[in-house]
């Protein structure tokens, strides 16, 4: 059954609105950021508000291009357009541009063209395609291999620019997964590892592993019921973790951290595997296979620290874990944009009277910290009336996705809330120190071609897809 309707009848009008509210709030920032007492000219394309002006004009022709075109479009073509996106991200180790240690531009006279923002509403389109095919059970072993590739060949060209904070917002996806169906244990394994990672960097490893084998002890003793021989295995483990503990400690034998974990680990998961076997109990599986990631994790994370990430990116973890105290170094830039956001007070300084902005305290004050003008100059009243936009663009996308009648729409539909939530939360919380600096923009906001031009395609292919949604009835 096919229902043609008025396009215009049925466009989403709230969350356009939205758009423009915050698009016209994010460029007044961006000129205050940049503005020099005696200049008149708005439109000045050697500024960055003379460019974002131009970058706003080429959105709202990107716009009317998305609704000219059929709905049918982007579900057709979601495929060969990621693989143009996953050739532009190889395309960049070639012909890109470095800025601030990553190669992620490519230079197109005097813009810059950035794959990896474009990358994510591909993605998503990609996702949503994939998930939606006839036949697809998210449930089976190569649906989750199809899904991971989909998921992660981008999130792997973007982490080797490198650009770690791109790359992070791709874990994003996992919660459309989680919402088609994908197992919460998943999600439940994600967020412990999420804690276990804070707790490698301010926690001793032995502690933490001796954490993990105790919690696993009781985990196998509850499931265990009756079964003593698993206890007793998991004591002989357990006892050798402690011997090798004391003597490396107590006399100091010199053995590494690593020897220990390999040799205590081996121990217990041999043992735990053969008894698992024995007693073909999916419970002692699960505890088996918690107990080996928990264990190749640790490792993971001293290895990751000291050889993947830089050194500045080190200390601005260390920075926002409060392991260390740099404000004059990897630590000065939160540490501008708190003084910035608080010194705004209730009110604010007033429009162009931010003195923080004006003497350029904060850098990248347009385009990452954005959001510390807003605190300088509108104080409490402005931040709040940003993370009121924000909070009720993604409410009424939550509610726009869930009355899709296309499983491809509501897809996709999640994929763009889950970016623009995580960009929204990470961003903010990097201005105000409970994130580690990252380099992800404010969506919509932050100055930028290419984060612009990325969002609004994100959201107007969303609000296209949405205002057709009684044609897609199946």
């Amino acid at each position: 059954m096919v229902r043609r309707n008025n396009i215009y009848s049925t466009i989403d009008w709230a969350s356009i609105f939205i758009w423009v509210l915050l698009v016209a709030f994010g460029w007044m920032n961006i000129y205050s950021a940049n503005f020099v007492s005696g200049d008149g000219v708005v439109f000045d394309l050697s500024e960055r508000y003379g460019k974002q002006l131009l970058f706003i004009g080429v959105s709202i022709l990107l716009i009317i291009l998305i609704f000219i075109l059929d709905s049918k479009f982007f579900a057709f073509f979601a495929y060969p357009m990621y693989g143009i996106i996953i050739f532009s991200l190889i395309l960049v180790f070639l012909l890109g541009k470095e800025i601030n240690g990553a190669k992620s531009w490519i230079a197109i006279g005097g813009f810059y063209f950035q794959p990896s923002e474009y990358a994510k509403p591909l993605t998503a389109l990609a996702l949503a395609r994939l998930l939606s095919s006839h036949g697809f059970q998210l449930k089976e072993f190569k649906s989750y291999l199809l899904t991971g590739i989909v998921i992660f060949t981008p999130a792997i060209l973007i982490l080797l620019q490198p650009d770690m904070g791109s790359t992070l917002v791709y874990f994003a996806f996992l919660f459309v997964l989680y919402r088609e169906g994908f197992s919460q244990n998943i999600m439940i394994l994600g967020a412990s590892l999420i804690i276990l990672f804070v707790a490698t960097l301010l926690i001793d490893e032995i502690i933490i592993l001796a954490s993990i084998l105790i919690i696993s002890l009781l985990l196998y003793r509850l499931s265990s019921g009756s079964n003593r021989k698993m206890i007793l295995f998991f004591l002989f483990g357990s006892g050798i973790f402690g011997l090798l503990f004391g003597i490396n400690y107590l006399f100091n034998a010199g053995y590494s951290s690593y020897t220990i974990s390999l040799v205590t680990f081996s121990i217990i998961i041999l043992t735990s595997f053969v008894l698992a076997i024995r007693a073909r109990k999916s419970a002692y599986f699960k505890i088996l296979t918690g107990l080996i990631i928990a264990a190749f994790f640790i490792v993971f994370v001293d290895y990751a620290m000291n050889n993947i990430l830089k050194e500045h990116q080190q200390q601005r973890i260390y920075v926002t874990l409060g392991m260390k105290d740099d404000p004059q170094g990897v630590g000065y830039n939160v540490n501008q944009s708190k003084i910035a956001i608080g010194s705004g007070g209730f009110s604010g300084k007033g429009y162009l009277q931010g003195t923080q902005t004006k003497l350029h305290f904060v850098p990248e004050q347009s385009t990452d910290f954005i959001f510390c003008t807003v605190g300088e100059e509108w104080g409490f009243i402005g931040t709040t009336l940003v993370i009121i936009l924000f909070i009720s663009l993604i409410i009424r996308l939550i509610i726009l996705a869930e009355r899709q009648r296309s499983k491809f729409s509501r897809i996709y539909g999640y994929g763009l809330i889950a970016i623009l939530l995580t960009h929204f939360i990470v961003n903010i919380g990097m201005t105000i120190g409970l994130f580690p600096v990252i380099g992800i923009p404010l969506p919509f906001f932050s100055y930028g071609g290419s984060s612009l031009l990325a969002f609004t395609v994100f959201l107007f292919v969303f609000i296209k897809l949405d205002s057709n949604r009684m044609e897609l009835l199946r």
